[in-house]
Formats: C-alpha cells, sequence, structure tokens
C-alpha cells in the first residue's frame, strides 16, 4: 500500500527588538494597530493559526531575558498566501515603518520552514530555526521569501 503523502503548512517567525518599551508613547502607532493587523492576518486567505497569549497577541510571550525582544509565529498554508498578506493588504504599511519602533536587525529577522499540517511551531523550536537560518544561510529547515524551498 502506498502512502500518501502529508499535507505541509509553512511556519513563520518574524522577531524584532522594540526601541522603546511597548508601553511608551513612541510605540502607539505599532501598538495600537496590532488586534487590527492580527484581526486582519486570523481573516486572511491561507491563515490557520498564530502564537498569542490571552492578551491576543504575543508581545507578551517572552522567549529571552530582553523585555523588548518580541516575536510573532504563526502558520499559513502556502507561502504565496503568507506573501500576499505580508506584502499585499494592510500589513504592509505597519512593515514599512517599523524601523521606527525597532532596532535595525543585525541577523535576519524573518524565517520560514514547513510542518505537517495540523502541528503548532513553539517559540523554542523557532528560535532554533532562525539560529540555523544566520548560522547556515537559507537551507530547507530554515529559509526566506527570497530564497524559498518545496516542502518535503
Amino acid at each position: 500500500m502506498t502512502e500518501m503523502p502529508t499535507e505541509m503548512h509553512l511556519a513563520q517567525l518574524n522577531v524584532g527588538t522594540a526601541r522603546y518599551d511597548l508601553d511608551d508613547p513612541r510605540m502607539a502607532g505599532f501598538m495600537d494597530r496590532l488586534d487590527e493587523i492580527n484581526a486582519l492576518a486570523d481573516a486572511a486567505p491561507g491563515f490557520v493559526w498564530r502564537l498569542q497569549s490571552d492578551a491576543g497577541n504575543a508581545t507578551d510571550i517572552k522567549t529571552t531575558d530582553d523585555p523588548l525582544f518580541i516575536l510573532n509565529l504563526s502558520v499559513w498554508q502556502s507561502i504565496k498566501e503568507l506573501g500576499d498578506f505580508a506584502y499585499g493588504s494592510a500589513h504592509q504599511p505597519i512593515m514599512a515603518q517599523r524601523r521606527q519602533w525597532f532596532e535595525p536587525p543585525i541577523e535576519a529577522y524573518l524565517t520560514l520552514w514547513w510542518i505537517p499540517a495540523g502541528t503548532v511551531p513553539t517559540p523554542e523550536e523557532a528560535l532554533v530555526r532562525l539560529a540555523h537560518l544566520n548560522q547556515h544561510g537559507p537551507t530547507a529547515q530554515a529559509f526566506t521569501f527570497k530564497t524559498t524551498f518545496e516542502p518535503s
């Protein structure tokens, strides 16, 4: 009997170090739109899941000792659908302004990888993938929009 291929979904992590405390008025342009952008993602074609606390976002989920380090972790059905959301929706203007709220990244701040459908990635796993990308460049284990890999 031939085994049926497992459907794959795309996991996405992006990270940033805020320039100011999240409740600082200088972060208001980002924080005030967070619920709106998260709701837009939740309703976007191809959206599967996103990491969130009881607050409805992930800004209070701490994975390092740096209180200004935040992450966004989500799962999508395809690279195209994530790209459409990230670069073709109201999310794009927020991304264009990120330098006013976040420190310029020294290394890659976004990574993508394939997971079996129904799998929920952990922040710890996602940070390992980002470290892999920073150490080895794009591979099937961790890649970018610019250099993608097909699910295997």
